[in-house]
């Protein structure tokens, strides 16, 4: 991918960011040396390099499923920001 193929000032403005001319002129030319060095690496030959995932052994490290006590709504209530009768309270985000 060419640095021209990325137009740093639409991607600040997805951002919400706002640059200069000089700011815009400085991150085009560091996003090309960036570019460039993706570039580098796709020259490597990984032909001879075995697949990780397929090679590594992975489990799951889970606690048993058993059966506990509740909390209860007194030790419950105790995290809520606010509560009313049992209730947790919550702001209101649809009008």
């Amino acid at each position: 991918m060419s640095t021209g193929e990325i137009d740093v000032r639409y991607v600040a403005d997805l951002a919400r960011i706002e640059l200069t001319d000089a700011e815009a002129a400085e991150f085009q030319s560091q996003l090309g040396e960036v570019l460039q060095y993706v570039g580098k690496l796709s020259e490597v030959d990984l032909s001879e390099v075995e697949k990780q995932i397929a090679a590594a052994k992975i489990e799951n490290n889970l606690r048993e499923d058993s059966p506990t006590e509740p909390l209860g709504s007194d030790k419950v209530m105790l995290n809520a920001p606010k509560s009313d009768d049992d209730l947790v309270v919550v702001p209101k985000i649809i009008e």
